[in-house]
């Protein structure tokens, strides 16, 4: 039986942590997507430094955040909203965690994230959006 295609998407430190440990359930991105389902999230190479997102690392997050370049859990991609204006935006800040003055007049979208699982780290080569991914050994099996 042939195994489905999986894909990941990368995101940057700490926000990746955030993602597979359920803090952030939204991600931000200048562009649409149809994908839905399961996703990888992969800790991009290069850290985000603005101390905004480094605030929301509680310690128990403290290495996770710390991992660059490779898998380190995944989510189910359950939808992608627009988000037109700033009072859209604000209005989903909660789980997005981006600041007021991050949103983009040309609007900006959301992807929904549920069912975060943390994997053990496994080193991986990233892309700018979503990328297929082979050969990733889940925890657990």
């Amino acid at each position: 039986m042939e195994k489905p295609t999986q894909f990941a998407i990368s995101i940057k430190q700490p926000w990746a942590a955030l993602v597979v440990a359920g803090h952030k359930t939204i991600e931000i991105r200048r562009w649409p997507t149809a994908r839905r389902g399961r996703v990888w999230i992969h800790a991009a190479r290069v850290p985000d430094n603005r101390v905004e997102g480094w605030r929301r690392v509680p310690n128990s997050l403290a290495d996770l955040s710390q991992l660059h370049g490779g898998i380190i859990g995944s989510v189910d991609l359950t939808d992608c909203v627009k988000y037109a204006d700033l009072a859209a935006f604000l209005s989903d800040q909660a789980h997005h965690c981006n600041e007021a003055e991050w949103f983009e007049p040309k609007g900006l979208y959301g992807f929904k994230f549920t069912e975060p699982r943390m994997q053990p780290f496994q080193a991986y080569p990233g892309w700018f959006r979503f990328f297929k991914v082979e050969a990733v050994a889940t925890a657990g099996g």
